[in-house]
């Protein structure tokens, strides 16, 4: 048993030697691709670019359920983007509040005739409404089928080549549709671009922008913040570079609307199905031989709230774990086929390996660890092996991705943020870490389980200065009431 217990935890100081050291690879690349893309900003107007291009039309696709507190602000600030020629198209998704009617009586809206113009599947629509003083604004009515299907709908009576699909409480930035519609200037192939969700907890909201930007006061929240970095400026950056890209998150993200129609839409038959999207259009794509582009970029920006509860923090993660081992079982075809390129070859192995299974090799490994102290067969060299490997590492990638932060776009610009920051990098890996792949192991079981649900998160609300309704004082509606049967993970898979 003693050899037994020595060679498995040999096995686990590989593990962590491969797993933390691909993402120190993937930060080194992240580096070097953030650096060339800032200083290419720096030299890039992007109102000369549309100017130039003549723009292209995009639809912002809002799904909503039971948002009546909530949804008013929303569409207001969404009126205010700095962008041309825009259309938002609000999904009704059957709410059973006063959504649809906030939404008649706040924007003066009159029901009109409106032919949809692709056939996508989704539940019965049963009006459509159109914008008087807002000419630029329709909101769909429909039966309730989960936001899968809301987007759905929306994709069916938008007008524009491009949508963005995002969530009724994400705060875009004001140039934020400038910026995410570029790669589909730049390239006609380009189907799909992501931007950066970043944390709102803590910062000051007024009239539906970010106006202060600080660290949140809540230490869940905190580490959430060093996840989203950690996952978009390193992982998702680093993948972009070499053309595994298998995200975009469901909060904000801009795609071409033909192809995703011919992809067949979103999946509302999944908890994930922001990645399941994405992966299905690399699969899409590459099986008809057609020329195609999915994009990361870093500065367009949605802001999001974050889960500032334990119990609320590990339903979601529970979701977004299941929502990975869905996309696993369902393209497993892809998985090593050089046929799928980078995706196939490298991406979704890694996935598998790492994120869908890490977990169970992670707890595992921490519990044979622990018994190889306890029986006394762990030597000197072992234990700091083990240390070094599974946490002082860990702790160096989180402080690198600070660093790409920092180097970047240094969006916490105080001292007193960025040493907490810092602060928070180094204590992660001490339970925070442990709890964190507890909550993915459950959602492996509840994914062999077939569950489907989203499970309650209440939305605490932001700090608003403004005399408007907050925005995001959903903590009066729990998510599942929300966002129903079905829904998006808004939030990066890669920890």
């Amino acid at each position: 048993m003693t050899g037994a217990l020595t060679a498995f935890n040999i096995f686990i100081i590989i593990y962590f030697v491969v797993l933390n050291g691909t993402y120190l690879l993937l930060s080194v690349t992240a580096f070097r691709s953030l650096r060339r893309y800032v200083d290419r900003l720096d030299s890039l107007q992007i109102d000369d670019l549309l100017a130039s291009s003549g723009g292209l039309p995009i639809s912002l696709v809002v799904p909503a359920f039971n948002e009546s507190a909530s949804i008013v602000p929303s569409v207001r600030s969404l009126l205010t983007l700095t962008y041309a020629d825009y259309e938002i198209v609000v999904v009704n998704d059957g709410s059973n509040d006063d959504t649809l009617r906030s939404l008649i009586d706040a924007f003066d809206l009159e029901e009109v005739t409106r032919v949809p113009t692709s056939s996508i599947p989704c539940a019965p629509v049963s009006a459509v409404y159109h914008g008087v003083r807002h000419q630029n604004l329709t909101v769909i009515d429909k039966a309730n089928g989960g936001k899968a299907d809301a987007l759905n709908a929306g994709l069916n009576y938008s007008r524009s080549a491009l949508f963005c699909a995002m969530d009724a409480d994400t705060i875009l930035e004001p140039d934020a549709l400038a910026r995410v519609v570029r790669p589909f200037l730049e390239d006609g192939s380009t189907v799909a671009v992501g931007g950066i969700v970043r944390i709102a907890n803590g910062c000051r909201v007024s009239g539906g922008s970010v106006e202060d930007i600080r660290l949140p006061r809540n230490m869940l929240a905190r580490f959430q913040v060093l996840e989203y970095l950690r996952a978009f400026l390193a992982a998702r950056v680093g993948w972009n570079s070499i053309g595994g890209t298998l995200i975009i998150s469901g909060a904000f993200g801009a795609f071409r609307r033909s192809v995703v129609a011919e992809a067949g839409g979103f999946d509302p038959d999944t908890v994930g199905e922001d990645m399941e999207l994405i992966v299905r259009l690399h699969r899409h794509c590459r099986d008809r031989g057609t020329p195609y582009r999915i994009e990361f970029i870093p500065d367009p920006v949605a802001w999001t709230e974050a889960p500032e509860r334990i119990a609320e923090l590990g339903r979601q993660r529970d979701r977004w774990q299941r929502g990975l081992a869905q996309v696993m079982v369902r393209h497993r075809k892809m998985i090593g086929n050089p046929k799928y390129g980078v995706p196939g070859l490298v991406a979704l192995p890694h996935y598998l390996a790492f994120e869908a299974f890490g977990p169970i090799v992670e707890l595992v490994g921490y519990l044979a660890f622990a018994l190889a102290v306890v029986m006394g067969v762990a030597s000197f060299g072992y234990i700091v092996a083990f240390l070094a490997v599974a946490v002082f590492l860990g702790s160096a990638l989180s402080v690198a991705a600070v660093a790409l932060e920092e180097i970047s776009f240094r969006r916490y610009r105080r001292s007193r943020d960025l040493l907490m920051l810092l602060g928070t990098a180094l204590i992660e890996n001490f339970g925070y870490r442990q709890l964190s792949s507890w909550w993915r192991l459950r959602g492996l079981v509840s994914a062999a389980r077939g569950d489907l649900e989203w499970g309650a998160m209440e939305r605490r609300g932001l700090e608003v200065t403004s005399d408007e309704p907050n925005p995001h004082e959903a903590a009066r509606s729990s998510e599942a009431r929300r966002r129903s049967n079905a829904g998006v993970s808004s939030g990066p898979a890669e920890q």
